[in-house]
């Protein structure tokens, strides 16, 4: 793909409200930080499964955010099969996530569907649901995907 075309990134968790927004709000970020929105115009996300469609993301995914200066203003929404012809990248956060969208993806889709965490220098590939632990969780995905971020725009040579 070449990066004189715009890009567009669909980063994908479960249901949408803790990993995937927050990758959606720091990647958008990260790419506004180094002045490529014209390059990467497009950036969503959602989940593979509908459990809280249409719901704000989680407090605590909100408040780490905004701690580290990321604004973020989302509402849920499931993945569909049309994601794959609308976004060039895919991104999902583990094995399970990786797993289902397989399931649904077109077979003629372009669409490049990875684990974000590929992209993360540390090696660190799965970024693990925090839901149902304390804020540390929050705060240790919050790293991994600034790192992941700055990562992504290197391998599509934009850094």
């Amino acid at each position: 793909m070449s990066t004189e075309e715009p890009i567009s990134v669909l980063f994908v968790c479960l249901g949408n409200i803790c990993r995937s927004p927050m990758a959606e709000a720091v990647f958008a970020h990260t790419v506004k930080k180094h002045n490529l929105q014209s390059k990467i115009p497009k950036i969503d996300s959602a989940g593979t499964a509908s459990y809280h469609v249409g719901s704000a993301p989680d407090s605590r995914s909100v408040s780490t955010c905004k701690a580290h200066g990321v604004p973020v203003k989302h509402h849920a929404r499931k993945v569909s099969k049309n994601d794959f012809e609308e976004f060039d990248y895919v991104l999902c956060m583990d094995e399970s996530n990786l797993s289902d969208l397989k399931s649904i993806k077109p077979a003629n889709s372009k669409a490049v569907l990875k684990l974000f965490g590929e992209f993360d220098p540390e090696g660190e590939r799965i970024i693990e649901d925090p839901y149902y632990g304390g804020t540390q969780g929050f705060e240790h995905n919050f790293n991994q995907i600034t790192r992941a971020s700055e990562g992504l725009l290197k391998h599509l040579k934009l850094l």
